[in-house]
């Protein structure tokens, strides 16, 4: 290997303009012996440069001699006045410039009444291809589960068993404890507005009608939006990032019936079972709370609400269950499905996922509720 020269350089002022003269190698292992002189150079003028007795030159040396012609003013547009020849001295200037140059500034933000309603615009373009897009899955989703219920022999049921017991069984205790201190909340509720009136024992009725119809079922969707949407869409997400979908649909194995029906299907069996149980907890936090402090026995508390609380009230709310069940799964596989090759993407999916299934639930309930309503149930 060659012996290298030391780098040096020399300011000729002379000259209607400074010329920065260079000699020797200026090369990473001995470009930080001129590193602080260069800095302080402070030319008057921006500087030329000649490279007439220039010897090696790379990045290091490069990018040393582009951050002393910016301090000076030259080079703004990444073509330093060069004085001489040398075979890389200008296109190597040229590409440490284009890749060190600082970051534009961001174009200030448009606060006016046309900005606004062009974001506007545009956020509600977003909510219409959104929808669309949603329902397009729904109606593949759809489509294949039809297929598969009607060709049994293709369903994969070690799939749906073990996320029956992942989404269901798994997430039976915290529904029932939450449901169980929700039942309570609203028994001490209306046993402090009804005592008043000198009516507490009609605590049995608000618990009877809002646990059946209403908070049993609430609960479990918001419960499953929030732990089983974000545990489908990561994991979905997941194989999507690592490509394992590919190579699935390399082997001639579909997604749609892979990965989303199982969960599908699994979510229509145990979404009832986990609203019945949330009901069932919720009851028992109102006869916990009606026995210490109403003095209803327990006895009385079950006889009245059967006597005094129709059936119906019961299937008003099982007839929701599978419907947030179907919903809180058909987001969170699509939101999967739709992760890209970063971690960001999978991040905010998840969180798409929970947002989604979060408002569609309360969104379904409204639209339940109105239903009922006119039905007179």
């Amino acid at each position: 290997m060659a012996d290298t020269v030391s780098p040096e350089f020399a300011l000729d002022e002379s000259d209607e303009r400074t010329v920065l003269r260079l000699t020797g190698d200026w090369t990473v292992q001995h470009v930080q012996d001129v590193d602080d002189a260069l800095r302080e150079i402070s030319a008057q003028s921006p500087l030329r440069l000649d490279v007439s007795e220039l010897g090696q030159l790379d990045t290091a040396g490069a990018y040393i001699i582009d951050r002393t012609l910016r301090a000076s003013g030259a080079a703004e547009d990444g073509k330093p006045d060069i004085i001489g020849v040398h075979p890389t001295a200008a296109r190597l200037i040229a590409q440490v410039h284009a890749v060190s140059a600082p970051a534009p500034e961001a174009p200030a933000v448009d606060r006016g009444v046309l900005a606004l309603l062009e974001r506007t615009g545009r956020g509600f373009m977003d909510i219409i291809g959104e929808t669309v897009a949603t329902l397009a899955f729904l109606g593949e989703t759809l489509v294949t589960v039809a297929r598969l219920l009607l060709q049994p022999w293709k369903l994969r049921w070690t799939s749906i068993v073990s996320v029956m017991e992942e989404a269901g069984l798994d997430a039976l205790p915290i529904i029932a404890f939450l449901s169980f201190f929700v039942g309570m909340v609203v028994a001490y509720i209306g046993a402090t507005t009804l005592r008043d009136l000198g009516s507490e024992i009609f605590t049995v009725e608000l618990i009877g009608y809002s646990e059946l119809r209403e908070f049993g079922v609430v609960l479990t969707g918001i419960v499953l939006a929030g732990r089983t949407n974000s545990s489908f869409t990561a994991q979905i997400g997941t194989m999507k990032m690592r490509q394992e979908i590919d190579a699935m649909q390399t082997l001639g194995l579909k997604p749609m019936e892979v990965l989303v029906a199982p969960r599908i299907l699994a979510m229509l069996i145990m979404t009832p079972v986990l609203a019945f149980v949330a009901t069932l907890a919720g009851i028992a936090g109102g006869i916990v709370v009606g026995w210490l402090s109403l003095d209803i026995n327990p006895g009385v508390f079950i006889e009245r609400l059967r006597s005094t609380v129709p059936l119906d009230q019961f299937w008003v709310g099982m007839s929701k269950a599978p419907v947030f069940g179907f919903v809180c799964a058909l987001i969170a596989c699509r939101q999967g499905l739709n992760v890209g090759g970063s971690v960001q993407s999978l991040g905010k999916a998840t969180t798409t996922s929970v947002v989604q299934a979060l408002f569609a639930i309360i969104a379904l309930d409204a639209l339940f509720a109105i239903f009922y309503m006119e039905l007179g149930i």
